[in-house]
């Protein structure tokens, strides 16, 4: 069967299709490079995995409520919409919830992917390259697992949301080469990474812990590549040249704000949108939530050396400056980290399980 069967709204089949510009290019020069970027394309290689045999698939998943969250954690909770629906009303609103959620994590890898395999073409830097190559592999996989969680788990799909659309777009049709750094390692990758720790958090199924924490522990890698790459390049611009790169952050942060606003989970439920939008704008759950998606975009974006007063501005009317002073090294080692606690956990837990066997067998034998 089809993915197009499952989609809400009707989508056609084929490609969307972006025309590319700016040039290929091959570097000769093989036996240099910058020691931290080597660093990180010897950890891509050492932290490849599979996600058939990594992830716990067997574990059940409830599509209307996917995370196991409380209702209090739905984004109209409390509003006049809400307290119109049923039980049963609600329960779809939860599935039409997590098929869009999901489906733009989907969405957003498979531009990853994409993003991924024209830095390798694009970018000066052997090194960069290297790194970028193992990015591509990553996204891959990235794809693959939301794909199958969608497929087996949810399925209920939306389309890509226009909001991410556009800057996929605008990111891969430059030609200069780093904007689609800009564009993905530091925009779009960083607001993915803050938005899988959220739910990653709040999730109480297990299943949906770990795809999100392996996935994370992925693009605290991506995001590195991007600040390592983007900072040294960007003190070389003119003032002209940052300021065009600070025109499209801005842009590209609002545009990655209204991403989560669920504008098409309301017009799919027949809800009056802009009193859905309007409340989830006002509510402090949903505050809060939009605070921490831009955890990881702010402080990497003043890292690099976009900070002028239009940013600032931008953050400030956000609501998200504050974000500015986090140390994004300790967000990115405790996003690694904490993947790396939940496989210990699964050892245990089989192991504990292995030795119960081995003890009922030795007592049937005695």
């Amino acid at each position: 069967m089809s993915t197009y069967e499952h989609y809400t709204t009707p989508v056609e089949p084929g490609t969307w299709d972006i025309p590319a510009s700016g040039a290929v290019r091959f570097n000769w020069e093989y036996d240099s490079g910058r020691t931290r970027l080597l660093d990180l394309y010897q950890r891509g290689k050492d932290k490849q995995w599979d996600a058939t045999k990594r992830i716990d698939w067997s574990i059940p998943v409830d599509p209307c409520n996917v995370m196991e969250q409380s209702e209090e954690l739905n984004p109209i909770y409390g509003s006049p919409q809400w307290e119109k629906l049923n039980q049963k009303e609600r329960d779809e609103l939860g599935h039409h919830l997590s098929g869009w959620l999901f489906s733009q994590f989907l969405h957003g890898e498979q531009g990853a992917l994409t993003v991924a395999a024209r830095i390798v073409e694009s970018v000066p830097d052997m090194d960069s390259k290297f790194y970028a190559a193992t990015q591509a592999m990553d996204e891959a996989r990235h794809v693959e697992l939301y794909a199958k969680f969608m497929r087996e788990k949810v399925g209920l799909y939306y389309p890509v949301n226009p909001d991410l659309a556009r800057l996929l777009s605008d990111a891969l049709s430059d030609s200069r080469w780093d904007m689609p750094y800009l564009g993905m390692q530091v925009l779009i990758e960083g607001l993915a990474l803050a938005a899988f720790g959220v739910h990653r958090d709040l999730s109480n199924n297990d299943l949906v812990t770990q795809l999100l924490a392996y996935v994370m522990q992925d693009e605290a890698r991506h995001v590195a590549f991007g600040r390592l790459a983007l900072r040294d390049y960007y003190k070389e611009l003119t003032e002209a040249e940052r300021a065009d790169r600070e025109e499209f952050v801005v842009e590209g942060c609002y545009l990655m704000r209204n991403r989560f606003t669920g504008r098409e989970v309301w017009e799919r439920m027949g809800f009056d949108v802009e009193e859905c939008v309007a409340f989830t704008d006002q509510s402090p759950v949903q505050q809060a939530f939009r605070t921490l998606l831009f955890s990881r975009i702010v402080p990497c974006v003043r890292d690099i050396g976009l900070w002028g007063p239009k940013v600032q501005h931008a953050y400030a009317d956000l609501g998200v400056i504050e974000a500015a002073d986090s140390d994004l090294e300790v967000l990115m080692r405790a996003d690694e980290e904490l993947a790396e606690k939940i496989d210990e956990q699964k050892y245990a837990t089989e192991l504990a399980a292995r030795q119960s066997e081995v003890d009922d067998a030795i007592a049937l034998a005695d």
